[in-house]
């Protein structure tokens, strides 16, 4: 997918990336409260498009499927007015993901997590299909996949181990 339009982005849009688990929706949500900006969460977008759950997109369509429906609504996000963008957690591993990130003007910052304090948040969550199997191993090896990815898009890293969402949120704003 080619770079968006001119005029296509915005230095106003702030983008959380990172792993599953990292609270990007919940502190997206305390950041369009407090920028009064819009909240547009990726994940939200992609089920209200298709019409179903992630899951269910990963089970009957493939992640290749949904990786398309997540590129195109990244896409428009960054189109939109400035607005606070909460990533699902692969946004970066398509490379005209990365480059959309890096040439949009984007504000975007990394969530960073230890997978060990993640696996706590999101193995009894039923609506991640990545995670059925093997869920510490599949975040730790999903992190070490990821973490120079995420890296390459973010202007700022944030831990958000051992801070609630209203810290990492307040950690952004400074």
């Amino acid at each position: 997918m080619p770079v968006g339009p001119r005029g296509c982005g915005s230095d106003q849009h702030i983008v959380l990336v990172g792993m599953m688990g990292t609270g990007k929706s919940t502190v997206g949500r305390i950041l369009a409260q407090r920028l009064r900006r819009p909240l547009i969460d990726t994940d939200t977008e992609i089920e209200a498009l298709v019409g179903r759950s992630i899951r269910s997109i990963f089970l009957e369509d493939g992640e290749p499927v949904f990786r398309e429906v997540e590129s195109r609504v990244l896409h428009e996000a960054l189109c939109s007015e400035p607005s606070v963008i909460a990533s699902g957690g692969g946004i970066v591993l398509a490379e005209h993901n990365r480059e959309l990130l890096r040439s949009s003007g984007a504000r975007v910052i990394w969530l960073k997590a230890d997978p060990k304090s993640l696996v706590e948040r999101v193995a009894t969550a039923g609506h991640r299909p990545l995670l059925d199997a093997d869920p510490l191993g599949t975040l730790m090896a999903m992190f070490e996949a990821r973490k120079s990815l995420y890296s390459e898009v973010a202007g700022r890293i944030i831990s958000v181990d051992q801070r609630s969402a209203i810290e990492v949120a307040e950690a952004i704003l400074r």
